[in-house]
């Protein structure tokens, strides 16, 4: 299984930018995918979360009200709608997929993608 995240940039704060990434390989079932970020000396966090069962999304308080986190199941893609950029959003962000590669796997595997930039200038 492969993740392939996309969409970072160099961006203005109060800019937005939107993020993808795409699961690929052999599939069975994604139980759900987030998005965590690296910033500059710091430790990797979690920024959102979706879970495949009902939808549920989970926000870090930093990001909430101004990021929203997105699936398409039909394409294994998960989407990072990120609003009001600030320079504190300034990181690697990484996708993670907990999948189930085939039927009688009874529990998922993580999946994490290779990362990519987001730089927020002030």
């Amino acid at each position: 299984v492969q993740l392939q995240a996309s969409g970072g940039g160099l961006v203005q704060a109060g800019g937005s930018l939107t993020l993808s990434c795409v699961a690929s390989g052999t599939i069975h079932a994604i139980n759900g995918m987030a998005w965590y970020r690296q910033g500059p000396g710091r430790q990797r966090e979690a920024v959102a979360g979706i879970v495949s069962s009902d939808g549920g999304t989970y926000y870090a308080d930093p990001v909430k009200g101004r990021f929203t986190i997105s699936r398409d199941h039909a394409k294994n893609t998960v989407y990072l709608q990120m609003n009001n950029l600030k320079p504190e959003d300034t990181a690697v962000y990484y996708c993670k997929a907990d999948v189930r590669r085939y039927l009688w796997e009874m529990r998922p595997t993580e999946y994490w993608g290779q990362g990519t930039l987001v730089t927020v200038s002030s």
